[in-house]
């Protein structure tokens, strides 16, 4: 299978996720351009921060027209996770690879077990009011995963968001939205200046069709239930868990 072909595959895929979960893109960026497509862990990492970029602010749109964030939440998550997610992404260029990923590993496991366990809101239930402090703090924690690891951090910020301001799903998805562009846009800054090689002529049809599947996944999120969204999104964080621990180990 030629290399387009397998950017545009695993693009449309991670797009989707974006759209229907609010994260696991760059969780599923990664390991994608390391094993499928042939990057470096230092050149995945940065082009994966491109494609959730541009990904997660066409998924931003598409929720925010559905009345599906809220922008003060998110706007706290963000701006707490900046100053991190820049001194994080300086600690981990000295950081050797195999611990980069077995932090992924563990983090991306983590996440998934708190998805299984979390619930979405009963009917009727009202979400809990927004408290400045423990936002800002959420969104700290979120940030420095975010620069230490290289991802979005998408897939922290919708737990999070459910079991710690007790949003519901629907709306913690299109709200980690906000977080994860602002956030891998503060990582992308903290890389500017490292060198890394980018390939073009794969991150752009990579981050072309990732694009029109986030479209796709706002629909598909819509049709489905909150809790078969939390299952899905802690079945894929699970298995590249899995995957990235393995390698780690080897």
């Amino acid at each position: 299978m030629s290399t387009l072909v397998l950017a545009l595959a695993a693009g449309a895929v991670i797009g989707l996720a974006l759209g229907a979960l609010g994260g696991g893109g760059s969780v599923l960026a990664v390991p994608a351009l390391i094993y499928l497509l042939g990057f470096t862990p230092a050149a995945a990492t940065t082009a994966s921060l491109i494609i959730v970029t541009a990904t997660s602010a066409t998924a931003l749109y598409t929720h925010a027209t559905s009345g599906n964030v809220r922008w003060k939440t998110g706007a706290l998550f963000a701006a707490a996770g900046i100053p991190p997610a820049l001194a994080a992404a300086t600690l981990a260029s000295r950081v050797p690879e195999p611990v980069l990923t077995a932090a992924f590993a563990a983090t991306a496991g983590l996440a998934a077990w708190r998805m299984f366990t979390a619930s979405d809101s009963a009917p009727g239930r009202q979400p809990r009011p927004v408290r400045p402090a423990r936002a800002a703090g959420a969104g700290a924690g979120l940030g420095s995963i975010t620069g230490f690891l290289g991802v979005g951090g998408g897939f922290l910020a919708v737990p999070a968001l459910v079991s710690v301001l007790g949003l519901r799903m629907r709306t913690a998805v299109g709200t980690s939205l906000l977080v994860i562009t602002v956030n891998s846009l503060a990582a992308l800054a903290a890389r500017t200046g490292t060198h890394t090689p980018l390939h073009w002529a794969v991150i752009a049809p990579f981050t072309g069709a990732a694009v029109l599947g986030a479209w796709d996944g706002k629909r598909l999120a819509a049709k489905i239930s909150g809790p078969a969204l939390q299952r899905a999104f802690a079945t894929v964080l699970l298995a590249v868990a899995a995957l990235m621990l393995t390698d780690a180990l080897h």
